[in-house]
This record gives C-alpha cells, structure tokens and sequence, in this order.
C-alpha cells in the first residue's frame, strides 16, 4: 500500500537536484529546502519549498516514477497530471497538478509536480466517528466520476473477476486457498457503469487537519470499474485499523451517500482479503510496526490476523449464502 509518511523530517540543506525545478516554475526562483517523504511504492516522494520571484515561499511534491512503473507506462507522468487536473475541475480533494515532465529532461527521470497540501495521517482520530463519514463520503465523490463524466479513455479498465485470482499465489502469513477456492468457483458480479476507482483508498492514502480530511492522495493505482472493489479494500482496511463499529459507520455512511447496489459486496471483500494478504506478505510484525509511530501500538500480529480472518469469515458465509439460497 502507498502512503505518505508525515512524520518524515525536514532535511537542513536543499537537495540542489531540485534546483532547475524553482527556476523552471518561477522566473527567478530559488530553492530554499527539500525533505524526504516516505511511503510511495514505485515512485520516489519529495517535498519542496521554493521562493518565487517576489520573494513568497511555495511548497510542492515531486514524485519521480521508478523504472518499473516507466516501463509499465513511460506516459505515467503525464497521464497522471490528467487525472489530477480532472480531479480538480470534478471538485475532489486531491493534490493540484503543476508540471509534468515524462521525459525527465529537467531532474534526469520522469516526474509529477503537485501542490503541497497541509495535513497529515491519521489513524488514532479524536472523533472516528465523524472521521468514517468523511472518509466514506469523499470515497462517495470518487465513484460519482461515471466513466462518461470523466471523459478520458486513458485509464486502465477493471475486470469483472476478482484480479487477484489472475496473479499465481504467494507466500502469506494468512491462509488463504479457502478464499481463493469459493472465488473461483462463485458466480461473477454483473457487469455496471464503470466509475472512477482510487484503486488504493485506505486511511494510508488520506490526509487530515484539525479533525477535516484535506486530500485524497497517490493516484498511482487509479482505473475505471466496479465501485466495490475501492469499497471493499476501504472497508477492510478499516475493520483491522480501527474495528467492527467503525466498519459499520463507514460502510453506512458510504451507502446512504450512494445508489451503489452491495449485492456482489461479498465477493469483492474476500477479493480484499487476498490482495491484502499478498501485500502484507509473511513478516506480519513489520506490517504493523508501521502504525506505531502514529499511537497505534495496539494494532499487533494478533488484532491484525483475528480482525482480517473475522472479516474474510463474515463474506465467505455471506457468499456462499447468495450462491446458494
């Protein structure tokens, strides 16, 4: 899972790498600082602060893309400044888009220049309630992006099978083969209007200030199809970080902002489960070590495996329920 780490420290000197950067955004620019941000997958994060030529400060994000996702896409950079700017015009909470450069002609790789936005991660909210209604209702303003709406044919299109029964399995703390078993063997979702999916929307990939969500971030993953896949890697997600009673509050909030019919929801949340279980691997104690810096010292290898398996429990016998009436 992608993610930006907050908490990363800001550097003293500039990392002078970044220096054609200021002068290429502002006559007479200057670079003032640069600091690490982590948790970015495929692409190197940075954080930038630059002095115009009248002398006002601007900060931005420059995420430069790594040989594999270049060679997955080498438009990646421009393509997601696309979706970023169709992203501000729809009116959704993600970072604006300032520069593309798909070439790497100025900083020697492709890269994506964003505005910086104030927040940080947040996975001990004051009030969670209030805090899994907006999450589930910004998740609702991504999927109102119809694939017509959006008007850009460039995005990758999700199957209508669960992809992780396409990928061979590997190696998981979690068991899994009974998941993967019933997925198989299950009747597909029907086909629906394919909408804008996040394809990674997890309280990760969300900044908070003062109790309000303020960005939507790492578009990376983004492509058009079935709004329960975003919503069942959400409601996951939020059942092992913060429980059953969030999990319920979120998906509630979600379904009243919505007309999404839930009927395939079983299917798409063991879909969660496995993609979960691939990326959590087998080191589960440094799955959840990442959460400690953050006051969540409660979530251990045991909350974590009892929460995921109740979770996994519950759609299996609900899918197996609706398979078999």
């Amino acid at each position: 899972m992608n993610g930006r780490d907050s908490l990363s420290k800001t550097a003293p000197d500039a990392d002078q790498t970044f220096a054609p950067l200021a002068t290429h955004l502002s006559p007479n620019g200057r670079l003032r600082r640069t600091w690490p941000l982590a948790g970015g997958i495929s692409a190197d994060m940075t954080a930038v602060e630059m002095e115009d030529g009248n002398g006002r400060a601007q900060k931005f994000v420059v995420r430069q893309y790594g040989p594999a996702h270049q060679q997955q896409n080498p438009h990646i950079a421009a393509h997601e400044f696309q979706l970023l700017r169709r992203l501000q015009d729809a009116g959704i909470a993600a970072p604006p888009p300032h520069y593309a450069d798909p070439a790497g002609a100025l900083l020697g790789k492709p890269c994506l220049v964003m505005g910086y936005i104030e927040g940080q991660l947040d996975f001990a909210p004051a009030d969670l309630p209030q805090a899994m209604r907006q999450f589930a209702h910004h998740l609702a303003q991504i999927h109102s992006l119809t694939d017509a709406k959006l008007g850009w044919p460039l995005l990758p299109r999700l199957g209508v099978a669960c992809p992780e029964l396409a990928r061979p399995q590997s190696d998981s703390a979690l068991e899994t083969a009974p998941l993967r078993r019933a997925l198989a063997a299950a009747v597909r979702p029907s086909s629906r209007t394919a909408v804008l999916l996040h394809g990674d929307y997890w309280p990760g990939n969300v900044l908070w200030q003062a109790g309000r969500l303020t960005a939507v971030i790492d578009w990376e993953d983004a492509r058009l199809g079935d709004p329960l896949f975003d919503l069942s890697i959400s409601r996951l997600d939020v059942a092992w970080i913060f429980g059953p009673a969030a999990l319920s509050i979120f998906t509630q909030a979600y379904a009243a902002a919505t007309a999404v019919d839930t009927t395939s929801l079983p299917y798409w949340d063991l879909c969660a489960v496995l993609r979960l279980a691939r990326l959590a691997g087998t080191d589960l104690a440094a799955w959840v070590d990442f959460f400690k810096p953050y006051g969540r010292a409660d979530i251990t290898v045991p909350w974590f495996q009892e929460q995921v398996q109740a979770f996994a429990k519950a759609a299996l016998a609900q899918l197996t329920k609706r398979q078999n009436p």
